[in-house]
């Protein structure tokens, strides 16, 4: 027998009772979901610093705050969002009513990963909860301390009827999915995102897959070159570079290379001091494998600047490499970490060319004086979400959803796309029971002459189209 069948018969019996559609309670179990991480805030903290060594300001911006943010944008619309939509309609229906009833999906599973694993974990749970749903939470196991403590205290915060949280590595998670679920939300790498996908095809199952890929960073000839490398540094550094959406690596003229390596280099030593590793404000990578990674992508390029590691502390300084080569193992694969490789091409067309040839990825960046350069990469190259002139700030809004394209995964989540990631739009028409005269119309025995008007009281016809002659 699944271990896991028990608590999911016990979900879905809570689901089909209809215990979760009455708007008043999911706003009941969102404002609990706030409770717990205003009043958890420095368990939280204290669980990410253990994880990532990351610190309070980032914890804060990016876990803490982001979440609560979500929180309280889906209580602030959360009435509107559920109001059935009514749409247009054609003669035939003119005296009905036609409108999209928004419906939860039933019993859905989340499965986090270890890298913001408060907001990765809650972000969609948010969503889950306002569209009605009853959930169960797969915490990674990668990050054990926020893992324990999402397991010990947001239970008791939530309806244990509704919500459940599952615990384990890859073998327990295997188990976890051979049982049915109504939707999937997974975020993590692709080689595990294909696992979940061929487990969820089991049971046709529809899912939602965040992954990642290798973000490009264009950097014009026409910049301010420090302000760029600031925001560059900032965002690629950020939790030791274990972003999905932070840049995996700058693409330049050689020209403009020499001009932004001196701002990288002044806008590191500013960020983070003479010796990073005594920074409270650089963050560790995960565990010893994601060390040795990491760190076997050093022999790529030349390192220009950083480079030092020391693997009883998980520890990569930031690295910026130039002379890369796209053979090499840190153009081929995520870097995820805080490695910045430098690959130089002619100029702007060969840029895009380069972009263009490879996976779709999760973002992708363009920094440049000239709108007209920000927005042909924009025009022209394919990704999950895009930011000029900045780094990762895209994704700080509710109203932009975030999610990839291609390789990069597929979905999208925040704010109300996360609603409706959760929600099944069900097509809804009421009808009289009279006028059934009309409705001889399309009853047997056919006749040409009924065919007729039925099709003028039904057909869409092309706008400002002159269709007289």
């Amino acid at each position: 027998m699944n271990p896991y069948s028990g608590r999911l018969k016990s979900l879905r019996a809570a689901w089909l009772s209809g215990k979760t559609r009455p708007i008043e309670y999911r706003k009941k179990q969102l404002e609990a979901l706030g409770r717990f991480l205003d009043e958890k805030k420095s368990d939280l903290f204290h669980a990410l610093h253990e994880d990532l060594r990351k610190s309070a300001f980032e914890s804060e911006i990016s876990e803490v705050a982001f979440t609560k943010n979500e929180v309280m944008e889906t209580l602030n619309n959360l009435d509107s969002w559920m109001k059935d939509e009514y749409m247009s309609k054609n003669l035939a229906t003119k005296f009905d009513s036609a409108f999209i009833r928004k419906d939860p999906i039933g019993v859905v599973l989340i499965i986090s990963a270890y890298n913001y694993p408060i907001n990765i974990a809650l972000v969609p749970l948010v969503g889950a909860i306002a569209a009605g749903n009853c959930v169960v939470l797969k915490p990674s196991e990668l990050s054990s301390s926020t893992e324990r403590v999402l397991t010990e205290t947001l239970p008791s915060y939530l309806d244990p009827e509704t919500f459940t949280v599952v615990t384990g590595g890859p073998e327990e998670t295997t188990k976890l999915l051979e049982n049915k679920f109504d939707y999937i939300f997974f975020t993590g790498s692709r080689n595990v995102g294909k696992i979940v996908m061929t487990a969820a095809a089991q049971h046709l199952t529809p899912l939602t897959l965040e992954l990642g890929g290798k973000n490009p960073c264009y950097v014009d000839e026409s910049c301010n070159f420090q302000n760029a490398a600031n925001r560059i540094v900032w965002g690629k550094f950020f939790n030791a570079g274990q972003t999905c959406i932070a840049p995996d690596y700058v693409i330049c003229s050689i020209t403009t290379r020499e001009k932004l390596m001196p701002c990288l280099q002044k806008a590191i030593h500013e960020f983070y001091g003479s010796n990073p590793r005594e920074s409270p404000d650089f963050g560790r990578l995960v565990n010893n494998r994601s060390f040795q990674r990491v760190r076997a992508l050093l022999k790529s390029g030349q390192v220009a600047i950083g480079g030092e590691t020391d693997e009883s502390d998980c520890y990569i300084a930031p690295t910026v490499l130039v002379d890369v080569k796209e053979s090499e193992p840190v153009m081929q694969e995520e870097v995820f970490g805080p490695i910045l490789p430098i690959f130089t091409v002619a100029d702007l067309d060969e840029a895009i060319q380069f972009i263009k040839r490879r996976d779709p990825p999760l973002a992708a960046y363009a920094f440049s004086s000239n709108s007209k350069v920000v927005n042909r990469v924009l025009d022209f190259t394919s990704s999950g979400g895009f930011c000029g002139n900045d780094i990762l700030m895209h994704m700080t809004l509710v109203s932009l959803p975030f999610g990839g394209v291609g390789y990069s995964g597929f979905g999208k989540y925040h704010g109300k796309f996360t609603f409706e990631t959760f929600t099944h739009y069900r097509a809804s028409l009421l009808r009289g029971m009279g006028m059934e005269s009309f409705n001889m119309l399309r009853y047997p025995p056919y006749a040409n002459r009924n065919l007729g008007l039925l099709l003028s009281a039904t057909t869409v016809r092309r706008r400002g189209i002159c269709t007289l002659l």
